[in-house]
């Protein structure tokens, strides 16, 4: 029943029949245990934390973290992959290291799509609707009982929005929802699906998230002093803090500097095609409310959003770099191809003078990593530990097949994962550059190698829907069966299973269109090595000790010759190198050496590529800063 509710636990006791809960509540021993868990999550909850530790002096600092979708767990699907999975954990170790933060995101009717796989191998998409009554979220009312509601103008359409609320822990993460009774249909469907409908839809949705989350704050009775924009989905909020200013009595100029002086943004895409762009007429429908609220002429507003004169679009990349005083990239590699991509925006300024550094990111071990697999184990239970996670793989993946290819899966066996979204540029099809390759690699009866892949493509990527064919029909060719299968609608809770369940994660972006990338890390954490191109998180992460590159930092004129050049490396490491290493035992039955590469890795994730590391460098580089200015210009402004 767990398994057949998502491992919802709200949706698990709804269907707990009631003489269940009647045994367990009159059973000394279970209610002891419910209890003892109980007083950890009190005593973890009620500690002293990092923050109060170490920045006693800035208790009055609280940052909003917004972004358009938050990965907290698979029961509460807002998410659809690597961005909001990161915002969730971002929630997690905020809430485990003190650092006062609230999140702000919209609750989606139907959120993302779950995945299924026809016949001829092609993604079906679906879209069940979330139930806020059973979910694990709370609606958040007035004082008088009333649902605590707030108005955003959408083109001239004022549109009632309530606020719900999840507890992350210390954190409070509040959702946005216009499925009200008295808006219009339209208006109710903004909130109805992530990343869905056309460009209106979409802009709809972000100045819902935007302005709508800086109402919803106030309403609450919270002042954040530092605003923390997770990617630029969210930048209208910008526009609606110096609406507030300008209320206040500040002049459009004043109001700017204020919100640049308090603003981080965090951009995670390394091409421009990747960045949210409108159709400037189509902006100005949306601004005109605002600007003519803020005193200014709607085109002043558009301004902010253009590259430069010959922009044609409204970018909500440069409208974020333009309202924030500190951006970052989201690894080091990302940093500097973002200081290279928006250097127009600071005309006479060097690439290295262009005001975007990084922080790479992390993810929450709480989370993602096995806590039976742990370093302080000896060699032979260290294995043991990780063994039964790919064991757990394999049972995993056999229900979903049936008497399928994944029924033949070997829990024995050399066990690759390649799992993400199907985006072209991941490069999901390197892996079958050579089929005949491919099979005599698999093909080995004494050194047993299998590969196990999933991910989504979005609904309107044709290009990642055929990848994912391609893989569904490259899984049915006989020299492959048992040896290569594909997971279907992955989710948090597969990909939990899966970077605790493989030998090696597979990672073939196309570099440097990896801004950092998280699901290696999470791997690494639980004793994967990586084998990987050099980009993102992994050109800091690789060493020898801890897993492979697959070719170097070069860069081919052309995508023909880079694709065959990385793919001839992936080939020639597997069989060189991964395999025989892998295969390698000592009398007793052990592969030292791989135990030891795996030791590392575990230690490479721990210390280096944690969410908790990625919170420190946030508050003290970037969000403390902003904090402190922006009460200096607030200062400045009172006096003036």
């Amino acid at each position: 029943m767990w398994e057949a509710v998502g491992r919802d636990p709200v949706a698990a006791l709804a269907r707990m029949p009631a003489d269940a809960l009647r045994a367990a509540a009159a059973d000394p021993a279970y209610v002891a245990e419910l209890a003892r868990v109980h007083g950890r999550m009190r005593e973890e909850l009620d500690a002293r934390s990092w923050f109060e530790e170490d920045h006693a002096a800035d208790a009055d600092a609280l940052v909003a973290y917004f972004s358009t979708e938050f990965g907290l767990d698979a029961s509460l699907p807002i998410y659809s992959g690597g961005l909001g999975i990161l915002a969730g954990d971002h929630l997690k170790s905020a809430s485990e290291l003190g650092v006062p933060l609230v999140g702000v995101g919209l609750l989606y009717e139907k959120g993302y799509f779950r995945q299924a796989i026809t016949g001829d191998g092609r993604q079906a998409e679906r879209y069940p609707t979330n139930d806020p009554e059973g979910m694990a979220i709370t609606l958040e009312r007035r004082p008088g009982g009333a649902p605590l509601e707030v108005r955003v103008d959408l083109a001239g359409e004022p549109v009632r929005v309530r606020v719900w609320r999840v507890q992350v822990g210390r954190v409070p993460l509040y959702l946005l929802d216009s499925d009200v009774d008295g808006n219009s249909g339209p208006a109710r469907d903004v909130t109805g699906v992530l990343y869905g409908g056309d460009r209106e839809m979409r802009i709809r949705q972000e100045m819902l998230l935007g302005v709508g989350g800086v109402r919803a704050l106030i309403a609450l009775g919270l002042a954040p002093t530092v605003f923390h924009l997770n990617e630029g989905h969210s930048a209208f909020l910008a526009l609606e803090r110096i609406r507030a200013h300008v209320a206040m009595g500040s002049s459009f100029d004043e109001a700017l500097a204020m919100v640049r002086a308090s603003s981080v943004f965090t951009t995670h895409t390394p091409v421009p095609a990747g960045n949210e762009v409108f159709d400037p007429h189509l902006a100005r429908r949306y601004l005109g409310g605002l600007a003519d609220e803020i005193g200014v002429g709607v085109d002043d507003l558009v301004e902010l959003g253009r590259i430069d004169a010959s922009d044609s679009g409204f970018g909500m990349t440069p409208l974020a770099l333009r309202t924030a005083a500190r951006a970052n990239g989201v690894s080091a590699l990302h940093g500097e191809v973002s200081r290279a991509m928006w250097r127009p925006l600071f005309p006479g300024r060097d690439v290295d003078e262009v005001p975007i550094g990084h922080v790479t990111n992390g993810v929450h071990p709480g989370t993602w990593r096995d806590r039976a697999v742990t370093l302080d184990l000896p060699d032979d239970e260290l294995w043991a530990a990780h063994r039964r996670g790919v064991e757990r793989l394999v049972r995993f993946a056999r229900p979903r097949y049936g008497q399928g290819p994944g029924a033949d899966l070997d829990p024995d066996a050399l066990t690759i994962g390649f799992a993400r979204r199907f985006a072209t540029y991941k490069r999901a099809g390197l892996l079958f550059r050579d089929p005949e390759r491919l099979a005599r690699l698999v093909g080995d009866p004494a050194r047993p190698v299998q590969f196990v892949l999933s991910g989504k493509a979005h609904p309107a990527d044709a290009g990642g829907k055929a990848l994912i064919a391609e893989v569904v029909e490259r899984s049915k060719d006989p020299r492959l069966s048992g040896r290569l299968v594909f997971l279907p609608d992955y989710d948090m809770g597969s990909a939990r299973i899966l970077v605790q369940g493989v030998d090696v994660w597979l990672n073939t972006p196309r570099r440097p269109m990896e801004a950092s990338g998280t699901s290696g890390m999470k791997a690494a954490m639980n004793g994967a090595l990586n084998l990987s191109i050099l980009d993102g998180w992994w050109a800091e992460g690789y060493a020898p000790e801890v897993g492979w590159a697959i070719g170097d930092s070069k860069v081919a004129p052309d995508e023909e010759r880079q694709d065959a050049a990385d793919a001839e490396a992936l080939y020639r490491l597997l069989e060189e190198a991964v395999i025989p290493c892998f295969h390698d035992r000592d009398a007793s039955g052990l592969p030292r050496t791989w135990i030891g590469m795996l030791r590392a890795s575990m230690a490479l994730g721990e210390s280096r590529f944690s969410t908790h590391r990625m919170l420190r460098q946030y508050t003290e580089q970037l969000s403390l800063p902003a904090h402190r200015d922006g009460r200096r210009a607030e200062a400045r402004e009172a006096v003036a």
